[in-house]
């Protein structure tokens, strides 16, 4: 446990280490007195948000089982359904979060093979432990 002296202290040095980071290129490449940009920073400027984005997706669905049952449906469902609502407004947001969940979206399709296939499912071998797994 840190004491009160060391959590100040922590939360000093992430502060300070974030705005030096953050500040650092403003000054560095500041236009105000006649300097220009570089043509690497324009370059990294234009390609680096398409480039984090797409990072960003695959961070995402990096764990997502593609050889198995459901095969990422739930995950694929999720990011299109949420990637399609806007989240602006108080009801947009509540249906984007609501429909952007993987979590919402295995629960359906759990649901809808259970009662669109309850004979297939049923002879599974393992169906108890299955759901049982499922569940938790």
């Amino acid at each position: 446990m840190m004491t009160l002296t060391e959590q100040l202290l922590t939360i000093a040095i992430v502060v300070l280490a974030t705005m030096i980071t953050r500040f650092t290129p403003f000054l560095l490449f500041r236009s105000g007195d006649g300097r220009k940009t570089p043509p690497f920073v324009k370059y990294l400027g234009r390609v680096l948000p398409a480039a984090v984005f797409g990072m960003l997706v695959v961070y995402c669905f990096k764990s997502t089982p593609i050889l198995s049952a459901p095969y990422g449906l739930p995950e694929l469902i999720a990011a299109l359904i949420g990637g399609l609502i806007p989240d602006t407004g108080v009801v947009l947001h509540m249906l984007h979060t609501f429909f952007g969940s993987e979590y919402v979206w295995i629960t359906t399709v759990a649901m809808a093979v259970a009662t669109f296939g309850e004979q297939q499912v049923a002879k599974l071998a393992g169906a108890q432990e299955i759901g049982t797994y499922l569940i938790y």
